[in-house]
């Protein structure tokens, strides 16, 4: 099928190299020139495993290429996938300009009849607010809502191995129906995926399904401040509590509070939505304002063992990805321990393996980023783990010792508790757990 993403971001570029290795020709579309130039050579813009290699494949095969003429593309295609930003506005409410600057395009470009599917995150109602805009144009346009479930780190297993597919359309739109069903048949040859539905109930379900998670994130970080009250640990509650079948033992990791591009901004846009219609959603708006307090954490827990007083203090920093195995900083707990490190006089020396020149970019010159953990660490008062990237998972916890100026280890992550560090003379500090 001939086809087009507009959005060569982070959804977009998963998507139509997903798409092109099942035979398509897919045109990736993204109004940034730059941004263009650079897949065109080859660079990916954004760090996500396995994206290179199938994004290579799929170009060297001539199934996959990239171009800013976005009403060419709209032209040229049966299907056209929005995949472009819809950042959260003051309000909360998702910014929706550039779904309907897309929707106009095809409205005016479109050369037949085609299918307009709104991959991009957005709010309930949108499907029917597309179908307005596209309702004069001369070639009919048939609006499908299909959101992305990807998790950065593990996208392209997740588009090519689907748990579901979720695809709102109206009933009676058969041509939407069959072009939707061919084109995901290759995704669905052991089991059905798709789960049909309104546009309005497949809208909802992205929102509901990230607030859920985040739910359980947000439980979890406030289970793990009971554990440290009362002397439980917050591991072998998880582990039990996950052990039930009907609770699984998925998103049950007490942290630092969630972050990145989808949790935190998903779970504001389904309270607006929710407030718009006089609904009052307050498991949603307690896991965010337990979240928004996680975050903090680190920071009460530094001033704690430095007694208030973190002015003129070394504070090494490892991780500032929201997750191993993205750059992504957005929303991410290290830039809220950062700042507020910053504002309080403390001096931060960071790394991260992969998002070390995207936080460059965000912090300037108030920030030292290195290039190797453990010059981070060294002189230090004290090391903050924010990522579990699998490079800090086991350290060389003598050279630490060695290095830094004072043995005191923050774990954000929990992954250093059943080392025996306070045998080794650390001062250890997790999050809900006892330690060792």
């Amino acid at each position: 099928m001939r086809l087009c993403t507009i959005g060569a971001g982070y959804v977009g570029l998963v998507t139509a190299a997903g798409l092109a290795e099942t035979g398509n020709r897919v045109l990736c579309v993204d109004s940034d020139p730059p941004k263009i130039e650079r897949l065109g050579r080859g660079e990916i813009p954004i760090y996500e495993p396995g994206l290179g290699e199938l994004v290579a494949r799929n170009v060297a095969q001539g199934r996959l290429s990239f171009s800013t003429d976005v009403r060419g593309a709209i032209a040229a295609s049966e299907i056209v996938f929005v995949a472009v930003g819809t950042p959260p506005r003051a309000d909360g409410a998702a910014d929706l300009r550039a779904v309907d600057a897309v929707a106009d395009a095809v409205a005016s470009a479109a050369t037949s009849p085609t299918v307009l599917v709104l991959k991009s995150t957005v709010p309930v109602g949108t499907n029917a607010r597309v179908r307005h805009i596209v309702r004069e144009a001369t070639h009919r346009i048939h609006v499908v809502s299909n959101p992305e479930f990807l998790k950065e780190g593990d996208a392209v297993a997740d588009f090519l191995h689907p748990d579901r597919i979720v695809v709102g359309i109206d009933k009676a739109d058969e041509h939407a129906r069959d072009c939707m069903s061919r084109l995901y048949h290759p995704f669905c040859l052991d089991r059905d995926r798709i789960l049909w539905m309104e546009p309005a109930s497949a809208e909802l379900t992205k929102y509901v399904s990230n607030t859920m998670l985040a739910m359980r994130v947000s439980f979890m970080n406030e289970i793990a401040g009971l554990c440290e009250r009362v002397g439980a640990d917050i591991h072998d509650v998880r582990k039990a509590v996950g052990a039930d079948t009907r609770i699984g033992a998925e998103y049950l990791y007490a942290g630092p509070g969630y972050g990145g591009s989808c949790l935190p901004k998903d779970v504001q846009a389904l309270l607006y939505t929710a407030n718009e219609h006089g609904i009052e959603l307050e498991l949603a708006a307690a896991t965010d304002r337990v979240n928004r307090r996680q975050k903090g954490v680190l920071l009460r827990k530094l001033e704690h063992h430095f007694d208030g007083f973190l002015h003129g203090r070394r504070i090494a920093v490892w991780g500032l990805a929201f997750k191993p195995r993205t750059d992504d900083v957005r929303e991410s707990p290290a830039l809220t321990l950062v700042d507020a490190l910053i504002s309080e006089g403390a001096q931060v020396v960071a790394h991260d393996p992969e998002a070390g020149s995207v936080a460059r970019a965000h912090f300037g010159s108030r920030v030292e980023i290195v290039d190797d953990a453990y010059d981070a660490a060294s002189g230090a008062d004290a090391l903050v783990l924010l990522t579990e990237w699998r490079q800090y998972q086991s350290p060389d916890f003598e050279r630490l010792k060695d290095t830094m100026a004072r043995p005191l280890l923050l774990d954000g992550r929990n992954i250093w508790s059943t080392y025996g560090l306070r045998k080794r003379g650390f001062v250890y500090d997790g999050i809900g757990v006892q330690g060792t």
